[in-house]
């Protein structure tokens, strides 16, 4: 027992951090056979996220639908929700543009070939989007996603029957009934919001897993993966990786600052849902962590959270819907010598952003968002194969970034709406992990904006 209270007083960070860095050293050491030994650890984690991802969701959507007085609140919560996201995606942009402009990654780079395993992303039309937010069967949609393997063999999760955002539609017309209904299902109200008590802490047992589901992700990677094919496109690798930390650092930084708000405590707060992005490359994979880390780490309130933060692990993809296209675009620009005009510029930047929130809960946004890009700016599309190769090491710190954004704006709304407990932001507890003697995860003292 003294060995089990001693993990859990270690930082969640730390923990996970620890797992990363071991994962990375036995597969190096064990190389492909890493998968063997190790792949079923990180398979497992991903199956466990699976599970309480969906009901997570669905229960704390129509508890914190249920518990408003009125719609009014919520449309306004929901308006300026999507105008940060809309804006922080064209701050996104135009950082995958500047970086693409600055470091010049497809110059120099020598002759590459597609992936074999590369095949076209059919690009799904808008009215069909707009239709698939309407669950035809919500019990279906409950089912969430299941667990495929890309063509590479990366375990990730697709969406089998349905999207989060047809569990969030349809719990919100739950919710809404209740509200009209009021006192008549004041017991059905407290159930619901039992019900969402008894998945935060489910999730709570379930996150404790993370360091060693990185230890399994990480060493299946680094054994089966190798250098050389990272080797023809290292420099567009070094470029996505730093234009992700720029975005997120100094972006989200000063954004931050601008609302009167400390980044270190954010940062801080929100490194446990940046690792599990990492290291799964799934914002959705991400999602229990990144909920846990905006109302337990950084005191947004859980009513809001609960409705934001799923939200925003479907269409807010700083990383892959924005960054990512728009320096994708610049380096198959230099790499088949096609000059850009201004036009072409800004039919990317329009491209990137409105792409963003059309492709949303689509699964490989990425690949998806780029050849929408590189289509409405006249770019061979079929370079896209090119680093198709690498998506995988892209796809961590894209995701990382998508998640960063995903916990970042419900802080800046909650700052501006009252909704931002002070005292626990200030706080800044990067642990995710079962605090002793800790029951339920308390609402917070609204903070006047």
């Amino acid at each position: 027992m003294k060995l089990v209270s001693l993990w859990f007083r270690i930082p969640f960070w730390q923990r996970v951090l620890a797992g990363f860095v071991l994962g990375a050293l036995a597969g190096w050491l064990f190389g492909p056979d890493a998968e063997t030994w190790f792949g079923p650890l990180g398979d497992l984690y991903v199956t466990l996220i699976m599970m309480i991802a969906v009901p997570l969701v669905f229960f704390a959507v129509i508890n914190a639908v249920s518990r408003l007085h009125g719609q009014k609140s919520i449309a306004a919560l929901a308006g300026r929700t999507f105008a940060w996201f809309a804006l922080t995606a064209v701050l996104a942009v135009g950082v995958g543009l500047a970086f693409g402009l600055v470091l010049k990654p497809g110059i120099g780079v020598g002759v590459l070939q597609v992936a074999s395993d590369y095949q076209p992303r059919e690009i799904p039309g808008a009215l069909d989007v707009i239709l698939n937010l309407v669950p035809s069967n919500p019990f279906q949609a409950l089912s969430g996603a299941a667990p495929a393997k890309t063509v590479d063999g990366m375990k990730v999760l697709v969406p089998r029957s349905g999207t989060v955002l047809q569990v969030i539609f349809f719990a919100g017309l739950v919710g809404f009934a209740m509200v009209r209904l009021g006192e008549r299902v004041a017991a059905t109200r407290k159930l619901v919001g039992e019900a969402s008590d008894i998945m935060i802490q489910v999730t709570r047992f379930v996150l404790e897993f993370t360091p060693l589901g990185t230890f399994g992700l990480i060493a299946a990677l680094v054994g089966g993966y190798g250098f050389e094919q990272l080797r023809p496109l290292l420099s567009f690798v070094v470029a996505l990786y730093l234009a992700c930390a720029f975005h997120i650092v100094f972006v989200y930084g000063g954004l931050l600052l601008a609302h009167g708000l400390n980044p270190l405590k954010f940062f801080r707060g929100a490194a446990p849902g940046m690792q599990v992005a990492f290291v799964a490359s799934s914002s959705y994979a991400a999602l229990p962590a990144s909920l846990r880390s905006a109302t337990h780490n950084l005191g947004v309130d859980r009513d809001y959270a609960a409705f934001a933060v799923p939200l925003g692990a479907t269409i807010k993809m700083d990383g892959c819907g924005a960054v990512y296209p728009a320096l994708a675009a610049v380096f198959i620009s230099q790499y088949a010598g096609i000059d850009l005009s201004l036009s072409q510029y800004l039919i990317i930047a329009l491209a990137s952003v409105l792409g963003s929130f059309g492709t949303a809960g689509v699964p490989g946004t990425a690949v998806i968002m780029a050849t929408v890009v590189l289509s409405a700016a006249g770019l061979p599309l079929q370079a896209i194969g090119y680093l198709y190769a690498i998506d995988r090491v892209l796809d961590m710190m894209r995701t990382m970034t998508n998640v960063t954004g995903q916990m970042l704006v419900p802080v800046l709304v909650a700052r501006e709406t009252g909704l931002l407990d002070r005292g626990i932001y200030e706080a800044a507890s990067s642990n995710l992990g079962i605090a002793e003697g800790e029951v339920a995860e308390p609402h917070p003292v609204r903070d006047a904006a």
